[in-house]
Formats: structure tokens, C-alpha cells, sequence
């Protein structure tokens, strides 16, 4: 197999598995105290990635906002925050949104050879635009991402990238907190898509961490041998 960064996946979720509400504002499912934690690990990170649908509902910035953490990056000769990275089929994505806020280091959009002209067209301004062959896979996006020096990889969301990267084994780690409220709607959207994952009753994660953080706690699980290698 081709070298592929260490990748971690970040997600908050209810009780009840979801991240975010059917409709209205968006859903906040941690506490400063995590949003902190959440700051530490994209410090030791190489890029951020998350998918369009992230990129257009959320509109994130997607930086390491602690200044004593900015400047340990700088110190060991690194940029200030990781390198962003997205996905997109059609390569609609609003070059004025907060991911490409400029100054903020450098962005990367994934996206297929069909659409790779007008994405470039849209988007070459603000970031670079990567052919992604016929159909973008996350493999080819993390073998990629490994060729342009990203070893250690921070998957943000949404539901459907986290789905991709576990069903297809490209997932290292899995850091889930978990909030202390229901959302009780179907119509909302959950952690992760139907697939076929790797760890099922037969095959179980490794738990190999437990915290509590105000009034959520952190579950931190090993999905490879690779845990903690990086």
C-alpha cells in the first residue's frame, strides 16, 4: 500500500448519534473546554480536511486559534495552522467563504477530472485546485496529501467523509465526544452513513481512552496498529 498520512477523525455526536439538527442554526454540541482540546489536536496536525457540504452549511475557518500554539508552529518551522483541505463533486464552493479566507496557509480542493476546469476557474484564485481523477476516493486523496508532506491528517467532517474514510480502513484514530442531549429527529444528520466498517461485533476498536470534559466526555479509540505512531 502507498504511504498514507497517520489520520485522525474528530467528531462530536448526541446521545442518540447526531451532529447537527434538521434545520435551523447550527448545533452545538461541545464546550469551550473541548473547543480547546479540538485547538491542541489541529496544532499537531499537518492539514485539516473536511467535506463541501462542512464547508458551505458550516462555513468553518478551519485555523489553531491559541497564539502560545501558533507560535510553537512557527518556532519548529512550520505554518502558523495546517493546510486546509476539501472535497467537491461540482466544484461549487464560494470562493469568499471563511475555508479560504486569505492569509490563513494553504487550501487544497480535491475534486473530478470532469469538473477539475470550472473548479480551477472558480477556485484557482484562492487555493489549489487538484484533479482527482474520474471519482475522487480517499485514497487517493490521503496518497496524494502524504506526496506534498502531510504526515499527520485531521478529518473534521461531515457525515459522509467520515463514512468514506472508515468503510474504507484509511482511519488511525477516532477521537468522538459525546454530548449530554438527545436530538430526537431522523430527519437530522448522523455521525455516519450505512456502509461496511471494518469494526462490527466480530472485530471490535480498541477504546483506549476515556474523558470526561465539563459535561461531555472524550472516547478515543485505535482503528490500526498505526495508533499513536504519530
Amino acid at each position: 500500500m502507498s504511504d498514507r498520512p497517520y489520520t485522525l477523525l474528530s467528531c462530536s455526536m448526541s446521545l442518540d448519534g447526531y451532529v447537527d439538527r434538521a434545520r435551523g442554526p447550527r448545533l452545538l454540541l461541545s464546550n469551550d473546554a473541548d473547543f480547546d482540546r479540538v485547538d491542541e489536536v489541529r496544532a499537531g496536525c499537518d492539514a485539516i480536511l473536511v467535506g463541501a457540504t462542512t464547508v458551505r452549511k458550516d462555513n468553518p475557518r478551519l485555523l489553531v486559534r491559541a497564539e502560545e500554539r501558533r507560535r510553537r508552529r512557527t518556532a519548529s518551522g512550520l505554518p502558523d495552522t495546517p493546510a486546509k483541505v476539501t472535497l467537491t463533486r461540482h466544484g461549487e464552493l464560494d470562493p469568499h467563504a471563511a475555508f479560504f479566507a486569505k492569509g490563513d496557509g494553504d487550501k487544497l480542493v480535491y475534486c473530478p477530472t470532469g469538473t477539475f476546469t470550472t473548479a480551477r476557474r472558480r477556485l484557482g484564485e484562492v487555493a489549489t485546485v487538484v484533479d482527482g481523477g474520474g471519482c475522487v476516493r480517499m485514497r487517493r486523496v490521503s496518497e496524494d496529501l502524504h506526496e506534498r508532506g502531510v504526515r499527520r491528517l485531521m478529518v473534521e467532517g461531515g457525515g459522509s467523509v467520515h463514512t468514506q474514510f472508515l468503510t474504507d480502513g484509511l482511519a488511525d484514530e477516532l477521537q468522538l465526544v459525546v454530548a449530554p442531549f438527545f436530538v430526537g429527529d431522523s430527519r437530522a444528520r448522523r455521525f455516519v452513513d450505512d456502509g461496511r466498517f471494518p469494526w462490527c461485533p466480530e472485530s471490535r476498536a480498541t477504546l483506549v481512552e476515556t474523558r470526561p470534559i465539563g459535561d461531555v466526555v472524550l472516547l478515543r479509540y485505535a482503528l490500526s496498529d498505526r495508533f499513536g505512531e504519530c
